[in-house]
């Protein structure tokens, strides 16, 4: 298994279009270095990232509403 470089307690907000588009835009070298890994980090993160932009978007739609 690898070894652990970076480690962090943030968590992004997902009201912050900021930190959204920032997970969105991650490229997937920096979740994965193997050739071996990033198909399933792809598919594993294409499903994350559509479901960041889906709960944006529907946060941001409820706060217009009230």
């Amino acid at each position: 298994m690898g070894e652990t470089l970076f480690s962090t307690s943030f968590q992004p907000d997902p009201q912050s279009a900021r930190d959204v588009l920032a997970f969105v835009l991650t490229p997937l070298g920096a979740f994965a270095s193997d050739p071996d890994e990033l198909e399933a980090v792809a598919e594993i993160l294409g499903a994350a990232k559509c479901e960041a932009i889906a709960r944006w978007h529907s946060l941001r739609t409820q706060a217009r509403r009230n």
